[in-house]
């Protein structure tokens, strides 16, 4: 039987503006609703994954979420009290590779009560394409090759992250079988958003004057290759890089070459590097979020709502009719 205890709840609040601590994204899971004391103390690596865990456990769980609002989870830091806490929890969710403490502290305190997402997220080598990454798959399976250069921002695809989705419920019925018809109504409603979703951006996606999208950073890789665009980074995967001058340079011919109206600026970095490229060549800067983690603008939306901003900024920046 899982554990109970009282929550310890570890993102770190942006004062005033995101309100007392803890998890409040929306959804239109069927939790029940009772009142009752949540059974589970579940710990969620960052943010994608926190709201899955919500909308699935519903009320039957207390979730904790290593990275605060409007921290990256690329330079996550975990605190003497964070790692704790890992070690209490009945289940932790988190994606191995993206977060060295959170792999560390999995690895020292959690090892059987983690659930790692990321084989089920079947994550493309970065900058690959689709069938680059199915050819990739069939040549090298089973050789254990290293995850280093894979791209982690999978829930950036619905498909994948509804796979994602459905593991998470599985395991929590296996850590808490009375809550079992629950998770699997939940992950049910879920999965049907996603779906939805999937098919408004295939909709909204389909006709555009341009495919060709720059970004600040490489983290719509998935998503490109869902909707059959192409993602120009003006750096790598990780947002903190610092491109040179000789590399703004190559992504302003890029950006000249390929004819394209926007480039798209990020909530967490700012929009300083795109609007150096922007500068140069004369377009639009709009924002795409990666939704790594909520924000000051965002903290009163959740995953579905940011989703959603995004297509309407990329069926802008892209003239998509």
């Amino acid at each position: 039987m899982p554990r109970l205890r009282t929550p310890v709840i570890l993102a770190s609040c942006l004062a005033l503006v995101l309100g007392a601590c803890g998890t409040t994204s929306e959804g239109s899971g069927t939790a029940d609703g009772s009142g009752e004391e949540a059974s589970l103390e579940v710990v969620a690596s960052f943010y994608p994954l926190e709201y899955l865990v919500e909308r699935i456990a519903g009320e039957r769980a207390e979730i904790s979420v290593l990275t605060g609002p409007g921290a990256d989870p690329h330079d996550a830091e975990l605190s003497p009290r964070a790692v704790e806490t890992v070690g209490r929890a009945d289940l932790v969710v988190y994606s191995s590779g993206l977060q060295a403490p959170v792999d560390d502290a999995v690895a020292g305190q959690a090892p059987d009560t983690s659930l790692d997402v990321t084989p089920v997220a079947d994550l493309m080598v970065a900058g690959e394409s689709a069938e680059e990454h199915a050819e990739h798959d069939h040549a090298e399976e089973g050789d254990g090759h290293d995850h280093g250069g894979e791209d982690p921002h999978f829930w950036l695809d619905t498909q994948r992250y509804a796979d994602v989705a459905e593991a998470v419920a599985d395991r929590l019925a296996q850590v808490d079988p009375e809550g079992a018809d629950t998770y699997q109504a939940n992950v049910a409603d879920l999965v049907s958003d996603l779906e939805a979703l999937d098919e408004e951006y295939a909709a909204a996606l389909a006709d555009c004057e341009s495919r060709d999208l720059v970004t600040s950073h490489e983290a719509f890789g998935y998503l490109a290759a869902r909707y059959d665009l192409h993602q120009y980074g003006i750096t790598g995967i990780s947002p903190e890089s610092e491109p040179s001058p000789a590399r703004l340079a190559e992504v302003s011919a890029q950006v000249e070459e390929l004819g394209v109206d926007t480039v798209f600026a990020e909530p967490l970095v700012g929009d300083q590097i795109a609007s150096t490229v922007a500068q140069e060549t004369g377009v639009e800067v709009l924002t795409l979020d990666p939704i790594e983690s909520l924000t000051e603008a965002t903290a009163d939306s959740d995953y579905r709502q940011i989703m959603r901003a995004n297509l309407e900024a990329m069926s802008e920046g892209l003239g998509c009719s």
